[in-house]
């Protein structure tokens, strides 16, 4: 009986092993990284990439000013070693700035933008004045002769408040909803507000007082005021103190002998 070998079929590399990088390609890209790495440590650690410039966007150039001032720390610090918590705590704890963000634009200039306070009031406490901003934080103190478009806040004499904190109770809900008169573009016609027992109350120019109930629905109360106010005699040749629109659906218009703020 004639015997016949038989050969093996060779194996072939998988297609997983062909993707698979050489020994000296992966020795190229280990040293690449290393040296990315000490170049990246060495431009850290040096004036390569020091602040020189900070841009401020978004401020006024007095706001501007403030916020340069704060962060005159970071004069000559890496932009690469910069952190966040150096940089944006410290720009939004100045009373007149809402929030911040930062970024570095190489090779030397820390760009800062921020989105100011909202002022809507000036909250008045004997001869004091501040003014508050929409979400009821100080910005700062005063003139108490000034600003006379901006609504007041009266409160009792011997109030004191510092600027950067919030106001709170009904000084803080007052703020607050002035904000959607700003939004309607009515604060101008606003002269002061007051919340109590939880009801809104504001004065106007004309003398009309407008009554609006508890801070809510605002915009929907505001839009019924405008449609109504132009339509009333002033209240100095006769016509109605008060406009009550509490209740959307039911507006009143009469006469009160205690109005004021």
């Amino acid at each position: 009986m004639t015997q016949r070998a038989l050969s093996l079929p060779r194996r072939r590399p998988s297609a997983l092993l062909r993707l698979l990088p050489s020994g000296r390609a992966l020795l190229v890209a280990t040293a690449l990284v290393l040296i990315a790495a000490g170049l990246y440590g060495l431009a850290r650690e040096t004036s390569m990439f020091a602040v020189r410039t900070i841009e401020v966007q978004g401020a006024s150039p007095e706001l501007a000013a403030q916020i340069r001032a704060t962060l005159r720390s970071v004069d000559g610090t890496n932009l690469l070693a910069l952190k966040t918590g150096a940089i944006v705590p410290a720009v939004e704890e100045l009373p007149a700035v809402r929030s911040a963000t930062y970024d570095r634009d190489f090779p030397h200039t820390l760009r800062v933008r921020v989105v100011p306070e909202e002022p809507v009031a000036v909250l008045r406490s004997g001869s004091a004045s501040w003014l508050i901003s929409a979400r009821a934080r100080v910005i700062s103190i005063v003139d108490a002769s000034g600003l006379r478009a901006v609504p007041r806040i009266w409160l009792p004499a011997g109030f004191d408040v510092q600027p950067g904190s919030f106001l709170t109770d009904d000084a803080a809900a007052a703020a607050r909803a002035l904000r959607a008169f700003v939004a309607a573009r009515f604060a101008n016609g606003v002269t002061w507000a007051r919340i109590r027992q939880g009801e809104l109350t504001l004065g106007t120019h004309s003398g009309l007082e407008l009554r609006l109930g508890v801070p809510a629905d605002l915009p929907l109360k505001i839009a019924i005021v405008q449609n109504i106010a132009p339509t009333l005699a002033l209240p100095s040749t006769g016509g109605p103190t008060y406009l009550d629109v509490s209740v959307p659906e039911r507006p009143v218009a009469g006469a009160n002998p205690q109005v004021g703020g």
